[in-house]
């Protein structure tokens, strides 16, 4: 009884600190972009930065919550992946801050936001320098772009590269909307790179206040629809579980018995190998397979004689056969032959090529190691 209470404690145990790693993991890394990431992909450096120069920066993760910091004073609102957020939504969400800036701009928040920009594929493997007047971006300098855009009759365009620009910046109703590719730029790996420093604080330090907003599901009128485990369930599901389970906890400990001491138990024979070997023998006799046993006898002869020359285990027959005939003068066809390539037929022709291979592995091992016993 006390066995299987410490296993069920050891268990609950296990459970207990997978979960607490698991959670561990996810605080640590999060998602890309993520303000409270200190992985590689993560952005927590480009916020401690942030406060270093003296601006608040407030991480928020639903629109109410944005809507409330934003409140709060003048503010640039930095809005990470839109996904969750419908066309209507994301209009109304980009009226909030006083200047805002798309770090994980789609092709969508473009259209919508961008007066009809469009995304460009991904920049060219070279430093890019600004191109534009925008002082944000003079005072940068270059950057390595990742995806590029190609801006809409009016967007001032920064940084092109490839087919497209790095940065578009536009007004919407007398707020500086800009959108970039953050995720290669403002990422904790990447973060001291170039220029890519100076150009978030320039962009995103416009206010004394920066509000990080990250949407969430729920935030957007796109509602997951699907009918959940418990709705699928029929109500007698659960009860039934609950008296199974109780059920199957009360037969174990019914049944349950300690573990005894272990108990040695000799063998009513004893097989000495040779039998073995011989009981082997006879089946390959009686089967008259002489290609089988031929190659058996091969397998064993190369590895030995891979071995003697320092070849390898990995090395081939072929290399094999060609380094011994080579080490011992011989003519590579017949080395060949012995090793690799003649079929015996008869018991007579599988005696004659053992003895073959058992004089080839000799003559090997006396010119590798002259004076020495061949056996």
């Amino acid at each position: 009884m006390g066995g299987w209470a410490v296993i069920a404690a050891a268990i609950v145990l296990i459970g207990a600190g997978s979960a607490a790693l698991l959670s561990v993991g996810e605080w640590t890394e999060r998602e890309a972009l993520d303000p409270d990431s200190a992985g590689p992909g993560g952005a927590r450096a480009l916020v401690e930065v942030l406060r270093d120069e003296g601006l608040t920066v407030d991480v928020v993760r639903d629109r109410a919550a944005a809507e409330r910091a934003v409140a709060a004073g003048p503010a640039t609102l930095v809005i990470g992946d839109t996904t969750p957020l419908d066309d209507a939504t994301l209009g109304e969400v980009a009226l909030l801050g006083d200047d805002v800036v798309l770090v994980d701009p789609r092709s969508r928040d473009l259209r919508v936001l961008v007066d009809g920009s469009a995304a460009a594929g991904v920049g060219d493997d070279v430093i890019a320098e600004p191109g534009c007047a925008l002082p944000a971006a003079q005072r940068a300098g270059g950057i390595l772009p990742g995806a590029v855009f190609r801006g809409a009759p009016g967007v001032t365009a920064c940084y092109p590269s490839g087919e497209g620009d790095a940065l578009l910046v536009t007004t919407r109703d007398e707020r500086s909307l800009a959108a970039l590719d953050a995720v290669d730029l403002f990422a904790n790996a990447h973060l001291a790179d170039n220029g890519n420093a100076a150009l978030a604080v320039n962009l995103l330090g416009a206010h004394p206040r920066v509000v990080w907003y990250l949407p969430s599901l729920a935030d957007g009128a796109l509602t997951d629809s699907s009918p959940t485990l418990g709705a699928l369930t029929p109500d007698w599901v659960t009860p039934s579980l609950v008296v199974l389970a109780a059920a199957g906890v009360t037969a174990a400990l019914w049944r349950a018995r300690r573990f005894g001491p272990l108990v040695s138990e000799n063998l009513p024979v004893t097989v000495r190998a040779a039998e073995t070997t011989e009981g082997r023998a006879r089946l390959y006799a009686r089967s008259r397979d002489t290609v089988h046993v031929a190659d058996q006898l091969r397998y064993g002869a190369l590895d030995r004689l891979a071995r003697d020359l320092g070849l390898g285990p990995t090395a081939a027959a072929e290399e094999t056969a060609d380094a011994a005939a080579a080490r011992l003068g011989m003519d590579r066809a017949r080395v060949r032959g012995i090793l690799i390539d003649d079929r015996p037929t008869t018991d007579a022709e599988l005696v004659r090529l053992a003895d073959a291979l058992q004089h080839l592995e000799t003559a090997v091992r006396l010119a590798v190691r002259p004076g020495r016993n061949p056996q």
